[in-house]
């Protein structure tokens, strides 16, 4: 079922999932261009589904299966008879044309990595991309390949892997990509998908923040009426767009209340408190539970179980200020479009769900509260975007993602007060000389890790024994994959000779130079 937020009015595009680890990228891309689209699984996708949905066209994804397999992903046979504008992408071609009268086999030549194509036809899908004869830089991922094009298609594009690299049936503007335009690795494949969407299918990008704006607080106030809601404030970009969001739609309706867990940021909770109170007037109660939550993670060493003790903690001390508060009927949450995604198996099967999300699902029943999750068909960038049409200020809307759990996972070891306070104000002196360095916008997460390890110093004539200190700084367009930012070192010894002379317990700093994949961006 879709949801009734997106006007009747907005043109919609539908991305049926086959199991891709970047369908996501592919919604991302197409909404950069103003198109609004949803994903939904190849088997919610039936006729009934696509009648109620009422896209303008259809994108097939990508998929880790084989046409060859049995029970192989297939797309509703309705796909290919509505007249509707398709493009497949790798599988989402291969599975195109094996439903189509085509054939696809393995292929001993498979391709993974960077691949350049041949233009080989003129088509509205590469208009703009050059001659005939032209070659393009594509991201290849596939070990199948179309051996035989079904009634109607013709070659627009090869490799020298892949003959049928592009295929089309211009007639019923059924197109196929053996390659992955939605990855950044394809240098142009956002302007082939803008070709498909809107110079194929004909859409006029009507989707947009403001839109979005005023058709979300039209919906909360349908939602909530004259009830109450509570709203969880971390602090974090999710959480504060939502209580601005909401506070436009009911005003006074709304109580914040926010949760000082004592593993913040340097000044981040003044900051919260200041910005709600006092700037936007927001009810908020301010529950600073630093003693009670460090002395829940006292002696806990291993990541998972400090997770689920703050995540615990937190939940207990929310519902019990709440009840203080006065309760209330709803519960805001910041629940994202990739958490839906994501919590969503593509096949029905609990073995291939990426991951489960703690604000995707429901509430413990003795909140007895509904839930209110104004972004959850937003992406985090959407989230910004929304954050700016809001005015809230850019010190909000930029900062860069922090983790729900706060410092407590990025001390890998036992937390304590101490370990923390000293985390905080490193990390503190790095983001102020990424700043000076204007740096901070180009990267898209920097911070601090407090190790578990101690080493040998002098500092002056004395010997120290004191905590290493690993510095991370990350480069991505999404967070799936990531590459260390490649700083001066004239910078990072500036950075390090900062923390060691006005952090005291610091006396050695390292800088991560992992990326993602094999690492991953956080330490635990």
């Amino acid at each position: 079922m879709t949801d009734d937020l997106i006007s009747e009015n907005h043109e919609k595009l539908l991305i049926i999932d086959f199991g891709s680890q970047v369908t996501q990228l592919i919604a991302r891309r197409v909404r950069e261009s103003g198109v609004y689209c949803e994903v939904h699984p190849y088997n919610r996708a039936d006729a009934a589904f696509i009648d109620e949905f009422d896209p303008k066209a259809i994108i097939l994804s990508g998929s880790p299966h084989s046409t060859h397999w049995d029970n192989s992903p297939r797309a509703d046979e309705s796909v290919f008879t509505r007249g509707l504008p398709i493009l497949g992408i790798c599988y989402g071609e291969q599975t195109m044309c094996a439903q189509l009268g085509g054939a696809v086999e393995a292929s001993d030549d498979r391709e993974f990595g960077r691949a350049d194509i041949t233009l080989v036809e003129e088509s509205p899908l590469f208009e703009g991309f050059g001659p005939i004869g032209h070659e393009e830089r594509v991201w290849m991922s596939h070990g199948d390949r179309v051996s035989a094009l079904p009634p109607g298609f013709k070659v627009i594009a090869t490799s020298g892997h892949a003959p049928f690299a592009a295929i089309a049936d211009e007639d019923r503007k059924f197109y196929g990509v053996q390659f992955h335009p939605e990855v950044v690795h394809t240098p142009r494949g956002a302007a082939l998908l803008k070709n498909f969407t809107h110079t194929i299918a004909g859409l006029k990008g009507d989707w947009s923040m403001k839109s979005f704006k005023d058709e979300a607080i039209m919906k909360i106030r349908a939602q909530v009426g004259d009830k109450k809601v509570i709203c969880g404030l971390s602090g974090g970009v999710d959480s504060s767009v939502v209580a601005v969001l909401l506070h436009e739609a009911i005003g006074d309706q709304l109580t914040c209340v926010f949760v000082d867990t004592g593993l913040m940021r340097l000044g981040e909770a003044d900051e919260v408190v200041n910005l709600f109170r006092e700037h936007y007037n927001i009810p908020l109660v301010h529950a600073d539970e630093e003693a009670l939550f460090l002395g829940a993670l006292d002696g806990i060493d291993d990541p998972e179980k400090k997770r689920k003790t703050i995540g615990k903690l937190f939940i207990d001390v929310f519902e019990a200020k709440a009840k203080e508060a006065g309760g209330a009927d709803f519960l805001a949450q910041g629940t994202l479009y990739p958490d839906v995604i994501e919590s969503v198996s593509f096949d029905g099967g609990p073995s291939v769900t990426i991951k489960s999300h703690h604000n995707v699902g429901g509430l413990p029943e003795r909140m007895n509260m509904k839930l209110v999750e104004p972004l959850r068909e937003l992406f985090k960038d959407e989230v910004r975007a929304l954050g700016r049409e809001l005015g809230l200020p850019e010190a909000f809307v930029g900062r860069h993602p922090f983790p729900g759990p706060g410092l407590a996972i990025r001390i890998p070891g036992a937390v304590s007060k101490e370990k923390a306070d000293i985390l905080r104000k490193a990390d503190a002196i790095y983001i102020d000389e990424i700043r000076k360095e204007g740096l901070y916008d180009k990267i898209w997460q920097a911070f601090s890790v407090l190790l578990p390890v101690r080493t040998v110093g002098v500092m002056g004539d004395e010997r120290t024994y004191d905590h290493v200190l690993a510095l991370r700084a990350v480069t991505s367009v999404d967070g799936m994959t990531a590459d260390y930012y490649p700083f001066e070192h004239d910078f990072l010894g500036r950075v390090a000779t900062r923390i060691i002379n006005e952090c005291r317990g610091v006396n050695r700093v390292v800088y991560d130079v992992t990326s993602k994949p094999p690492g991953t961006i956080e330490w635990e």
